[in-house]
């Protein structure tokens, strides 16, 4: 049997340009964990620590779809340096700030700049899809790009933290700030793969607006904020539970677990030839996805919940490819990195809700009660598709028409 993934690297200059987007989204999941590992230990504050770091990650959420559609219009080649120096400078101030002990406000300078991080996995994404638009490969990239996004999430804040603990409380940041003008230079430096700008000069282009107008995307959106609410919850509860039965170092075994699933599910999913339409697939993943937060709520042991979290990880990368699909399909292709970087803004700030709101359940109502914040998100993962599904069974003019 042909494998999917060995013909997907056939293009010339694919194994290229996919090992420079790994490199390069690295920094993301670095970032956040990093402030608050080195604010926690120079300010002793973990309030601050996480201030800090939610202002970085809400400030990325709202500018990196404003970045990626200045890539649809300008080029990456032009608009990555430039975001990437300003998310450079944003670093190198914070870490400046907490090392000569400057105000605070400095601090939250410091946070807003450095979100101006590019998504640099909706950068990658976009260049598959030049390549490969309108043909059954497509699904396997992107399938790729959803393993590499969690290997990243996996490698990231272990070596974030690392750093931080074994070296020097800024090393975690300074690594970030580091790798990410490295990767982004090694992306772009790769110019025959950079997608070419569609339309650049017609008028229709100028007068685009976000692709948020777009009330198909406005629904994945949500969807996908809601599966950040249950990886939010997972990585918070599981890591509460852990240390409540008195083995708090298995916490990353379990959190390990989610990975893994979906890792494995998205290798697979990728290699599968997909015959029913996506949106059909898209109110299955949600089916399955609120199905599977439900024995989150009923684990009573550490093996118990790893194997719940296997499980609930099994549909997070199938459901995030097809979504991702959804996109390429419904906006325009002027707009495909501005419309997939919405997608991933909207997984992160999920994360970031999902971590907020089950620590404070946990404090309030005891551990095991944190899942109910994942049981609730992923009822309503399963509301969002059933909109989106109802929304792109109709033609493109009407599924993704203003409303």
């Amino acid at each position: 049997m042909t494998n999917p993934y060995r013909q997907l690297f056939a293009a010339p200059g694919s194994l290229g340009f996919a090992l420079a987007g790994l490199l390069a989204r690295l920094p993301l999941p670095m970032t956040g964990i990093g402030i608050i590992t080195l604010l926690a230990q120079v300010r002793g504050s973990y309030a601050l620590a996480g201030a800090v770091a939610a202002t970085f990650v809400l400030t990325y959420a709202l500018l990196s779809p404003q970045v990626s559609r200045l890539v649809d219009r300008h080029g990456q080649r032009r608009v990555l340096p430039l975001a990437t120096g300003v998310s450079v400078a944003g670093l190198l101030l914070l870490l400046g700030a907490s090392w000569w002990e400057a105000p605070t406000a400095l601090l939250f300078v410091g946070a807003l700049l450095a979100g101006a991080m590019p998504s640099m996995s909706a950068m990658v994404r976009a260049r598959w899809t030049a390549i490969y638009r309108g043909q059954r490969q497509l699904q396997t990239a992107y399938a790729l790009e959803t393993v590499f996004d969690e290997v990243t999430f996996i490698a990231g804040p272990p070596l974030s933290i690392g750093l931080a603990v074994a070296v020097l409380p800024h090393a975690g940041v300074l690594a970030a700030a580091v790798l990410l003008p490295i990767g982004v230079v090694a992306l772009i430096a790769q110019r025959r793969t950079e997608p070419p700008i569609i339309d650049a000069a017609a008028p229709a282009a100028r007068r685009d607006g976000s692709v948020m107008r777009l009330l198909s995307v406005r629904w994945l959106a949500l969807l996908m904020v809601a599966m950040g609410v249950i990886v939010g919850t997972v990585d918070v509860v599981s890591v509460a539970f852990a240390a409540h039965v008195g083995q708090p170092a298995a916490a990353s075994l379990v959190l390990s677990a989610y990975a893994a699933g979906s890792c494995l599910s998205g290798v697979m999913f990728g290699a599968l030839k997909l015959q029913a339409p996506l949106h059909r697939w898209l109110l299955l993943g949600g089916l399955a996805t609120a199905l599977t937060t439900l024995p989150l709520w009923w684990a009573g042991s550490l093996f118990g919940l790893g194997a719940a979290v296997f499980v609930a990880g099994v549909f997070f990368a199938p459901t995030m490819i097809v979504a991702m699909s959804l996109i390429e399909q419904q906006v325009p292709a002027r707009q495909l990195t501005e419309g997939m970087t919405w997608l991933l803004a909207a997984l992160n700030v999920g994360v970031a809700l999902g971590a907020a709101a089950s620590g404070q359940w946990v404090d309030a109502h005891g551990v095991r009660a944190g899942f109910l914040i994942a049981v609730c998100a992923g009822g309503a993962v399963l509301l969002a598709a059933m909109s989106a599904h109802r929304r792109l069974r109709l033609p493109p003019a009407h599924a993704s028409g203003d409303a």
